[in-house]
This record gives structure tokens, sequence and C-alpha cells, in this order.
């Protein structure tokens, strides 16, 4: 029988991923510069380049990574909020939200950061990682509930 009131290791796993989700939301918000080495590199601009666009890009991507860092706190929250509740509680929908939830942001943000051969690139496919073990945990936990 299963204990609906105890953290399963597969809540514990997503909460862990929630965690990191905020702290790269954290992480855009405050920390990160506008530009990285890896996106002057894959935009192959030079230094001329830069003193053209460079203030107004600058400032604008600032912009955009605050907003950036802003969805990825709150989506790292609410996985948090969803390991702690449903998913802990094995609501049948928690899975579903879990599953698209974490495709489309985690799974959207590995794709991209490979695409473009970022250097955070295996990283993020550890995170992505981390999200696939909750998913299988949730699975292995329910089967074991069944037999």
């Amino acid at each position: 029988m299963l204990d609906r009131s105890k953290w399963s290791p597969s809540a514990v796993l997503m909460a862990m991923t929630g965690i990191i989700v905020v702290c790269i939301g954290v992480y855009f918000v405050l920390f990160r510069p506008p530009l990285l080495p890896e996106d002057v590199r894959y935009m192959q601009l030079t230094e001329a380049d830069l003193s053209v666009v460079g203030p107004s890009l600058r400032d604008w991507l600032g912009r955009v990574f605050a907003v950036l860092g802003g969805f990825a706190m709150a989506t790292g929250v609410l996985m948090i909020t969803l390991a702690a509740t449903a998913f802990r509680s094995r609501e049948p929908i928690a899975a579903f939200g879990a599953i698209l939830g974490g495709a489309v942001s985690i799974g959207t943000m590995t794709a991209v950061n490979f695409a473009i051969n970022s250097d955070f690139k295996w990283a993020l496919l550890g995170l992505f990682a981390l999200w696939a073990a909750s998913l299988i945990a949730y699975w292995l936990e329910g089967a074991k509930a069944i037999a």
C-alpha cells in the first residue's frame, strides 16, 4: 500500500528539478551578463559590430533575460508545488502536468542549447535527466503499488 503522506523518490526528484529551475531563473535575473562569449560566437559578431549595436543590444537583452528568469523561477516554483501536492499524492493529472510542463520547459531549453552548441548544454542535459528520472520513479512507484 502506498503511503501518500510521505515524500516518494519521484516527488523528491521533481522538487529537486524545480529547485534547480528556480536557481536558473535567479541566475538569469541577477547574474547573467547580456552577452556571453557563446552568444557572440553564435551570432558571429565582431568587436566593430558590438560597438555599433552593443549598448542597445545589451540593454534590450538585460530586459529579455529578466523576463525569462522570472518565468524560469515561476516554472520552478510550480514544479516544487506540483511535487509537494498532486505528484506526491499521485493525483492522476499530476503525471500529465509533469510530463507536458517539463517537456515544453526543460525539454525545449535543453534542445535549443544543443542546437546552438551552448557551453551549458551538458548541464542542461543533466537537468533533463533529473526530470526524466522523477517521471521514471513515478511510474515505478505506481507499478509497485499495483503489484
